[in-house]
């Protein structure tokens, strides 16, 4: 009985010693099992904050990307209208283009037409005054012949009238002469 008794107290005291190694086992679990629910917890709180903060991002991504959605359309309408006023001001511009485009070939033809009747006219010009050149030689030689036969006459009249100035001279000379034979003869009495 003793033995028995020494035996079962024996077990007891195992049965304790375990029962106090699995509390202890225990309360490191519940330890841990408590750092795991803060654990979890904090992971709860950060994912709710996550979310909000994804949302948030989403929501402003959303938002920007409508934003830019917007910019987009409006740069493109004004990109098609930039286009459509730069193609009409390409169609004046081409349209002007040929406009000086034919008006230089018209100037060209007039210039190549004004070119022709100014060389024909040159030619013309420079015919007559050819032409004139010797009309005017022609004259020049008869005004020389001209010249020299006046000069000739003229010192013929020169020479004639010396003669008749020394024929008048002689003339007032005997008149003067006439004259004072007059007198003499109307002072004599006897003549009278």
């Amino acid at each position: 009985g003793v033995l028995l008794y020494n035996h079962l107290q024996q077990k007891v005291r195992n049965a304790e010693a375990l029962a106090q190694k699995y509390k202890q086992q225990q309360e490191a679990l519940s330890a841990q099992l408590q750092v795991v629910y803060e654990h979890r917890s904090r992971l709860e709180r950060s994912l709710q904050k996550e979310r909000g903060e994804h949302k948030k991002t989403k929501e402003d991504f959303l938002v920007y990307k409508l934003e830019a959605q917007e910019a987009l359309n409006k740069e493109k309408q004004d990109s098609m209208n930039r286009y459509g006023a730069l193609s009409s001001q390409h169609k004046i511009l081409k349209n002007q283009h040929d406009d000086v485009k034919k008006q230089l070939l018209d100037l060209q033809l007039q210039h190549n037409s004004l070119k022709l009747e100014h060389r024909k006219s040159l030619e013309t010009q420079s015919q007559k005054l050819a032409q004139l050149q010797q009309e005017k030689d022609s004259e020049v030689t008869n005004l020389q012949d001209t010249v020299f036969k006046l000069r000739e006459e003229s010192k013929l009249l020169r020479k004639a009238h010396l003669e008749v100035h020394s024929q008048l001279l002689n003339a007032q000379a005997q008149m003067e002469e006439f004259r004072q034979l007059k007198e003499a003869l109307q002072k004599m009495p006897g003549l009278r």
